[in-house]
């Protein structure tokens, strides 16, 4: 049965099976632009997927959620955009070394650019490596991180925060950003003439500057048509009044983090209130150990989080490959609350590697 999502702009999409890396892909509807979480085995996504990512966000650096950005690279560095990667500190020179590994002797003026941004608790450090220039990188400097907003567009905006996987990885939250929706019957109620008006308060809307000037408002009362100024100080107010009630949604990702006391603190009180929670569930029960050596979550810490975030539906996935041959137990050993719904995926979304005896030389006569 296909789930339709009650997002009005946002279009998720696990690409990964349960035991293959995770990656999460976000289409955002209205630009048919790509924001891409975790970066591991991309070989199976088709050319247009990849071409249309504008962002990726990394958990951390491990092999499984940066495999990929090689091929990302390929793709993306001769499509002539800006590409923005957002991760945990040191995921810069990570980068900077992936690219150093090449040569880049046949750059050209319209070639990419990739803008890389460090996520500290405190400040975010940001790099860029420059197409044109060989891709050499670039300080832009830092600013000072005063909220969990890293990321943000008139549609979306992402939110993270470092937790502790035995290195720093960011776990992240995507929220919906509310739409310029008018409600026709509001506008009659407060006698407010439909005009031009309104798609200049729906460009400030967008740009983020409601009050950048009073507004002029056709009105009309007992038959007769008048106009209104209203104050810089009162559009904000007026949005209120003639907007239509909105439901936004959320999403919330976690991969990978240890079932420690501040962990768990950090993903209760901020993962709240989701339509989608995406979340690691590595291990199974009988092997919290291993959880705990590794700092990944089993199956038992995972129903705890979730008695406290209560998602409307949850997506386990990252589950070890030792499960390979019994990755239905997964699922008898989750237990979602009252009104929460499991998400199942394959096992794998990719096709089976090949085996020696499987290639062969195949050649054609031709006869003169």
């Amino acid at each position: 049965m296909e789930i339709r999502f009650p997002f009005r702009n946002l279009e998720p999409k696990f690409l990964s099976g349960l035991l293959d890396d995770p990656l999460l892909l976000i289409k955002v509807r209205p630009t048919g632009s790509h924001l891409l979480f975790d970066c591991g085995q991309l070989h199976h996504l088709a050319k247009r997927i990849l071409t249309r990512i504008e962002t990726v966000f990394i958990s951390h650096c491990h092999m499984d959620h940066l495999l990929g950005i090689d091929l990302l690279i390929r793709h993306l560095h001769a499509a002539g955009k800006t590409v923005d990667l957002f991760g945990p500190p040191g995921l810069t020179a990570k980068i900077v070394h992936h690219f150093a590994g090449y040569d880049w002797n046949l750059a050209e003026e319209y070639w990419s650019n990739f803008r890389v941004h460090d996520i500290y608790p405190d400040q975010i450090k940001s790099s860029i490596l420059r197409g044109p220039q060989q891709f050499q990188c670039e300080q832009l400097g830092s600013k000072n991180r005063q909220e969990l907003t890293i990321y943000q567009t008139r549609h979306l905006q992402v939110e993270a925060q470092l937790c502790d996987h035995r290195v720093a990885s960011l776990q992240f939250r995507i929220n919906e950003q509310p739409a310029f929706l008018i409600d026709s019957e509001k506008l009659e109620a407060n006698n407010l003439i439909p005009g031009p008006w309104i798609k200049e308060l729906k460009r400030r809307f967008f740009q983020g500057d409601l009050e950048e000037a009073p507004l002029t408002i056709p009105t009309r009362s007992d038959g007769k048509t008048a106009e209104r100024v209203v104050t810089k100080t009162q559009i904000t107010e007026l949005c209120q009044k003639i907007g239509k009630a909105q439901q936004l949604a959320s999403i919330g990702y976690i991969s990978d983090i240890g079932f420690t006391p501040n962990n768990r603190k950090i993903i209760e009180r901020w993962l709240g209130n989701l339509e989608l929670l995406v979340c690691e569930t590595t291990f199974l029960a009988a092997d919290l150990q291993k959880a705990r050596n590794s700092f990944h979550l089993c199956t038992s810490d995972v129903n705890q989080l979730l008695a406290v975030l209560k998602p409307n539906w949850f997506l386990p996935m990252h589950l070890s490959k030792t499960y390979s041959k019994r990755c239905q137990e997964i699922y008898r050993e989750l237990r979602p609350p009252p009104n929460s719904k499991i998400l199942q995926i394959p096992a794998h979304t990719t096709a089976r590697p090949k085996r020696l005896d499987e290639f062969s030389w195949q050649y054609e006569l031709h006869e003169s």
